[in-house]
């Protein structure tokens, strides 16, 4: 049986105000053997303040909603373990809602809750948002990489220029036949890599072909069925993936097909996830901070919260390729 409140105060000998007062720091007209009482009794039954039933009390909410287009994706659970990290110190607890990518699914979202008194909010969205009718009344923090126009609290990623990286790189190994798994819905930023990709062929005087370009989920079954289909009717030399799940796809295309990484085909991801590393061969990735823009929008996201008037600072995260066993060189004839 779950212990209340008023379990404490009996057991102590006090009333529900005094246990109540004394547990959250305001017990200060209290005896040191009144507070030592009932620390113990609290201590030896396990008694945890129920956060809900105090918020209905003092209008004080410990609870961050946070909403994310997929639970599922590694790299969001690596942001999501950022957010928690630094709540966690705040004594905060996050509320968590899995949009799967839909605007609807969001903005009902956001009213659940706002009804349910949360702190604040952080959307983690591919989506541009009509903030006015929605998030304007509490604060907030967006993950957005510069969809939602705004001009504070921007938190973007050198998604272009570790993109060009990665092409350029393949470039200088000799390739020239180079493919790209993308994502048309506009999935974050995936449209600055795909631009990024286009750019660097031209400024190499690289031809663009098309049919070097395959649509897919960033997932990695969205990987594995993109790849297949781009390898099976092309003869490219090398692939950018759209995020590390697309390239793990693609390492079971290549398998399927007869193809053997790096020697046939050279593959480059982005995000590098942890298990990259562990892949065989190792991949070749282009990494972004996942957990720093956890906990930098979750600090955001408190200071909002707790300082209203002050602005929120933009912040900008740098990428870096990481070289490992997914690439090579290939003859420059190719």
């Amino acid at each position: 049986m779950k212990i209340t409140i008023k379990d404490i105060a009996e057991i102590s000998g006090v009333s529900t105000t005094t246990v109540s007062q004394i547990l959250n720091n305001k017990g200060q007209r209290f005896s040191e053997e009144t507070k030592r009482r009932v620390m113990k009794a609290v201590e030896e039954n396990d008694y945890n303040p129920d956060y809900f039933a105090k918020n209905m009390i003092n209008r004080e909410s410990k609870t961050v909603g946070m909403i994310v287009p997929d639970v599922t994706d590694l790299f969001f659970s690596k942001v999501i373990e950022g957010v928690e990290a630094y709540l966690t110190k705040k004594d905060y607890m996050i509320l968590l809602c899995n949009s799967n990518h839909s605007n609807e699914m969001e903005k009902n979202y956001i009213k659940q809750l706002l009804n349910r008194s949360v702190a604040g909010v952080i959307l983690a969205s591919p989506n541009a948002m009509e903030l006015e009718t929605s998030l304007k009344s509490s604060p907030y923090i967006l993950i957005d990489r510069g969809i939602n126009t705004r001009v504070e609290g921007n938190l973007l990623v050198k998604e272009y220029e570790g993109s060009y990286e990665s092409v350029q790189y393949l470039i200088d190994a000799g390739h020239k036949k180079i493919g790209m798994l993308t994502n048309e819905s506009g999935y974050y930023e995936m449209t600055d890599r795909y631009r990024a990709y286009v750019q660097c062929l031209k400024d190499n005087k690289l031809i663009y072909h098309g049919e070097y370009i395959e649509d897919g989920p960033v997932t990695i079954e969205g990987g594995y069925e993109a790849a297949k289909r781009l390898l099976e009717r092309t003869d490219i030399t090398a692939l950018c993936c759209g995020n590390d799940q697309m390239a793990i796809g693609t390492y079971r295309a290549a398998y399927e097909l007869g193809l053997k990484i790096p020697e046939d085909l050279s593959v480059i991801g982005f995000d590098d996830l942890e298990i990259s590393s562990y892949l065989n061969p190792p991949l070749t990735t282009v990494a972004q901070p996942a957990f720093e823009i956890g906990y930098t929008a979750a600090t955001y996201l408190f200071q909002s919260i707790n300082s209203p008037e002050q602005k929120i600072p933009n912040r900008t995260f740098e990428t870096e390729f990481i070289v490992r066993g997914s690439t090579t060189t290939v003859d420059k004839k190719k």
